[in-house]
């Protein structure tokens, strides 16, 4: 083998070995690992009277956020937090009665569906429950 093939094995080597060290983080970042739902069907999202009528609070529902939606009447409603645009967190808003999505200006109805913006579908509904002084969220049974 001549020192000139030598040399141009050697610095292709070199290089690949670089590009793998810097593509592989870049590619795990961009492909995240297939995570399994949480088992966790059923949580104490809030103390009775932590939420005053026309408040919200999110709370942690297994892997991802929830919203917990206290009405001017006292019932209380609860969805699943994330945007079905983009899975941004939404947020609610009490003078319009409406929950939103700031990351591309959608709204959700206090139903779930939704009414404006890019979000093709309702978010995800859950139960909730009075169990003493705790509210408790569960997902819906399905069918």
């Amino acid at each position: 083998m001549k020192r000139r093939d030598f040399l141009d094995w050697l610095f292709w080597i070199s290089g690949t070995t670089v590009g793998a060290f810097v593509l592989y983080p870049v590619v795990r970042y961009l492909v995240p690992p297939e995570m399994p739902e949480a088992a966790t069907r059923r949580v104490n999202a809030a103390r009775g009277d932590e939420l005053a009528p026309g408040a919200f609070k999110i709370f942690p529902f297994g892997g991802e956020p929830g919203i917990l939606i206290r009405n001017p009447d006292g019932s209380y409603r609860a969805f699943s937090a994330v945007c079905t645009h983009l899975g941004c967190t939404v947020q609610y808003r009490p003078g319009e009665r409406m929950i939103w999505c700031a990351c591309h200006d959608g709204f959700y109805d206090l139903e779930g569906r939704n009414v404006s913006g890019p979000p093709p579908r309702p978010l995800e509904r859950y139960d909730v429950h009075l169990a003493g002084d705790e509210v408790v969220v569960e997902k819906a049974q399905t069918a």
